[in-house]
């Protein structure tokens, strides 16, 4: 097992999340701003290709093994949006955190006024590369099904967690307890898979 990983992000959501998830392995969770690591291009249109681009680059600048994560909300009605743009929905241009999580907030909340259909999951695959040209990262997904409500529930959480029905507990994602949420998040999901691969390797 890793004793220390670079964390490819700098969203302080995530790097939580992630802690928690990693917490029981005794890994060592480094972010990659400890490092001073540049900020990763993420041209492309699907998850997979973004983490392990965000992986490498990762890998590269510290020499340490990397795990990436690329997630977003993809809603039904949208055909997948907001999908890979999830964090920038409202803008390309640079806003404080906080902002921006409104902007899209409030965006998504107007391209779905008066639309019935409101189902929706969150996505998320994360990457880990053993070094920059691992030719076999390790790659697991995981998937969080549910609704998107007309208004905002709960105050924690980050990003679309306010508007985001949890199909089973009948809670917002911003309703939840952090446990409960590293448990049936589809970051949770993906990092329980990842987890297994990692043991798998290491048997």
């Amino acid at each position: 097992m890793f004793s220390k990983l670079v964390i490819a992000s700098g969203n302080k959501g995530k790097l939580r999340e992630i802690e928690h998830i990693l917490a029981p392995l005794q890994i060592e969770v480094i972010p990659q701003s400890t490092f001073n690591v540049p900020e990763c291009e993420e041209p492309y249109f699907t998850f997979i290709e973004n983490a392990l681009a965000k992986a490498r680059h990762a890998s590269k600048h510290t020499g340490l093994p990397a795990l990436a994560d690329d997630s977003g909300l993809c809603v039904d009605a949208l055909q997948g949006a907001p999908g890979v743009l999830s964090a920038r929905y409202a803008s390309e241009t640079s806003l404080p955190k906080e902002k921006q999580d409104e902007a899209n907030n409030q965006k998504l909340l107007k391209v779905l006024e008066g639309e019935k259909n409101r189902y929706a999951h969150f996505y998320c695959v994360m990457v880990l590369v053993r070094h920059e040209h691992d030719p076999e990262p390790i790659i697991a997904e995981g998937q969080w099904v549910g609704e998107i409500l007309s208004e905002y529930r709960g105050n924690d959480g980050f990003g679309y967690d306010p508007l985001f029905l949890d199909a089973k507990t009948g809670k917002t994602v911003a309703e939840l307890s952090m446990e409960i949420k590293s448990r049936i998040s589809h970051r949770g999901h993906a990092m329980a898979k990842l987890l297994q691969k990692i043991e798998r390797l290491n048997t």
